[in-house]
């Protein structure tokens, strides 16, 4: 499919599905309720990401003092600024979609799903396409050696 034309659905499709869910579930529970519902959900939201960012960076800290690069954790920090945005934006339906990425095991298998697709991470070891690769097998014969002048 064209990437412009979801990026188009995304763009107009997206607000009128909010718009329609806010206005059914305006409907059965009444507008101020449905109001003050969305607010709650922002500011919920808000404090949520705000702990588990702290959280992230913590970890960040954490691998950069081990003197690995902290490839992960920023990839969760990007994703959790994204999870803030959604949960700012009015609707019920990207309030779902950013308290999801706001769950520690999903949010990681959501980023490792999305790098092993771009092609960025290779299989695990055991994954079929791994399997299919040729196994070298390495033999290390341990000794002594000594150089001798002929």
């Amino acid at each position: 499919m064209n990437p412009g034309f979801i990026f188009l659905l995304l763009l107009v499709g997206a607000p009128l599905l909010e718009l329609y869910v806010l206005i059914e579930v305006g409907s059965e529970i009444g507008a101020l309720t449905t109001i003050l519902l969305s607010i709650f959900t922002a500011i919920l939201g808000a404090a949520l990401v705000r702990l588990q960012g702290v959280s992230v960076l913590l970890r960040v800290q954490e691998t950069l003092a081990r003197g690995e690069a902290p490839a992960l954790e920023m990839l969760e920090g990007a994703v959790l600024m994204m999870a803030g945005v959604m949960l700012l934006f009015p609707g019920f339906i990207t309030d779902a979609m950013g308290f999801l990425m706001l769950v520690p095991p999903l949010r990681r298998s959501l980023i490792l799903a999305l790098l092993r697709h771009s092609g960025s991470l290779s299989p695990a070891p055991g994954d079929a396409a791994r399997d299919e690769e040729p196994v070298r097998r390495v033999t290390i014969i341990q000794g002594e050696y000594r150089k001798e002048d002929d």
